[in-house]
């Protein structure tokens, strides 16, 4: 009798609060995907299979924001049983357009949403899964990148760190050949502020950046927002642009007089 193979690593990716957008990238990786389930164990999985496993795990995917009292223990014991830990997504790692809740009454919209608002337990806020657990590692996007994400999931298998760059969209405009937006017709745009990963899809098409992968490794706020006003968008435009996918993450870096 042959002797067995070597384990294989164990793959987990798990859902919070969350559209599922970022583990559909997952799934949608297609011609890399069926190779990589040849290379790992992927064993729980609730987007594309009904049979899961115990931890421990080598490594975990997790999607979505903190928001309820089970969440927040959920997580825990996730973190326990994963050797690894990777945030994908705009709600793992800000808290989602969801957070949008920080900065209002949660009880208000419960009572407007829900015929019966007592049946419904909720946390005040909604939060980024490294504001509960120690996080090994945060990809950013709303949704994610799928190249970014074979990336990661590559890196930690072949146990070095991920090569996800951390400049600005503007950096990746230049790298297209993209006219920029602002320049060239006076579009406001985030790109000077906002993480790459996305391929400054936006500007390509002349739009302007909306900030999807939240704030890049250096910005300057104080001098993006009086560039946007300049643009010809009012206070409440601005307000409205910085407060979408990335809320608390922008708002953490956001000019004191430009909080709302």
């Amino acid at each position: 009798m042959s002797a067995p193979g070597p384990r294989r690593p164990r793959l987990a990716v798990f859902k919070f609060a969350s559209c599922d957008g970022c583990q559909l990238t997952l799934l949608d990786c297609e011609d890399e995907l069926l190779p990589l389930a040849e290379e790992v164990d992927i064993v729980h999985f609730l987007e594309a299979s009904s049979a899961v496993a115990p931890g421990p795990y080598d490594l975990a995917l997790v999607e979505g924001s903190i928001t309820t009292a089970e969440d927040a223990a959920r997580i825990r014991r996730v973190r326990a049983a994963s050797r690894r830990l990777v945030t994908i997504g705009a709600c793992a790692t800000a808290g989602g357009i969801q957070a949008l809740r920080n900065f209002a009454d949660v009880a208000e919209f419960r009572q407007t949403v829900y015929a019966h608002p007592e049946y419904i337990e909720t946390l005040a806020t909604s939060t980024p899964v490294s504001a509960h657990v120690p996080v090994d590692f945060e990809l950013r996007g709303c949704p994610i990148d799928r190249h970014q994400l074979l990336e990661v999931i590559t890196a930690y298998l072949a146990e070095r760190s991920p090569d996800i760059p951390n400049h600005s969209v503007c950096f990746a405009c230049k790298r297209r050949g993209t006219v920029c937006v602002t320049v060239a017709h006076g579009t406001p745009c985030l790109g000077p502020v906002t993480h790459a990963g996305c391929g400054a899809i936006c500007p390509a098409y002349g739009r302007g950046c909306y900030g999807c992968f939240g704030p890049s490794g250096s910005t300057n706020m104080p001098a993006m927002i009086p560039l946007l006003r300049s643009d010809g968008m009012t206070d409440e435009d601005v307000h409205r642009i910085l407060h979408t996918f990335n809320v608390t993450a922008f708002a953490a870096i956001e000019p004191e007089a430009d909080q709302p």
